[in-house]
């Protein structure tokens, strides 16, 4: 699918997505590769990955985060204590960061927001707490902004993303039960007052949404929605 942008955004499957920059960076986010059900046997392995963002500890999120960190020798951006977690787990390198921050990457500018969820990774048969979900706002070298939520409820304060980051594209978890749904989502784009969306976290499991037809029906007509299968891209 064309936005006529100098960039590639692809889903990998369930939240996991590969950015590639104008400036010829590439950014994986949520890395689950090899036990994900929705990813391509092609994406499997993920390489020339200059930085991932971790969003939260949940393993559909982070099961892959290690590995993919050390055979591309890229840093894990993440919050402080998920930070902490991958570099103990075996990253080479993580940068620890908080709420309300912004990382430059080059040219990039990284800022972590709010999310409304819960973060957390399964060690030695027990839950050890990662910190605060959150989600991305990535400014590319060329200003096009995209607004990666990782898993979220529809919060209040996304109007306030909006107006600080002005997103013109927002990556939005649709599946319900975990997150919110496709008709929250509308909503939300809406308040971040982005002209593109892309859905995520569906169809994975019975348990979620099993499509984006919620999303679609309650998008203003002045909102894309970039529907994709996995493996498959916008640029």
């Amino acid at each position: 699918m064309k936005i006529n942008q100098d960039f590639s955004v692809s889903w990998i499957g369930h939240a996991t997505f590969r950015i590639k920059t104008p400036g010829g960076k590439t950014i994986l986010v949520d890395p689950w590769l090899e036990e994900n059900p929705s990813c391509p046997d092609a994406e499997k392995k993920q390489g020339d990955i200059d930085l991932i963002l971790l969003t939260h500890g949940h393993f559909d999120h982070s099961s892959d985060v290690v590995q993919v960190a050390q055979e591309n020798n890229a840093p894990v951006l993440a919050i402080l204590e998920a930070a902490d977690w991958a570099e103990r787990a075996g990253a080479p390198k993580s940068i620890g960061m908080n709420i309300g921050g912004t990382y430059s990457f080059d040219e990039l500018r990284i800022s972590m927001v709010e999310a409304k969820h819960s973060s957390s990774v399964e060690e030695n048969g027990t839950i050890a707490y990662l910190g605060v979900p959150v989600g991305f706002v990535i400014k590319l070298e060329n200003d096009f902004t995209i607004y990666v939520a990782g898993d979220t409820a529809l919060f209040g304060d996304m109007t306030l993303i909006g107006e600080i980051y002005n997103p013109d594209m927002a990556i939005l978890p649709i599946g319900d039960h975990f997150t919110m749904n496709g008709s929250d989502a509308a909503r939300a784009c809406r308040m971040l007052g982005v002209a593109h969306v892309i859905p995520c976290h569906y169809k994975t499991f019975p348990l979620l949404a099993q499509n984006a037809d919620s999303l679609v029906k309650n998008l203003p007509a002045n909102i894309t929605a970039h529907i994709l299968s996995p493996g498959e891209s916008v640029e």
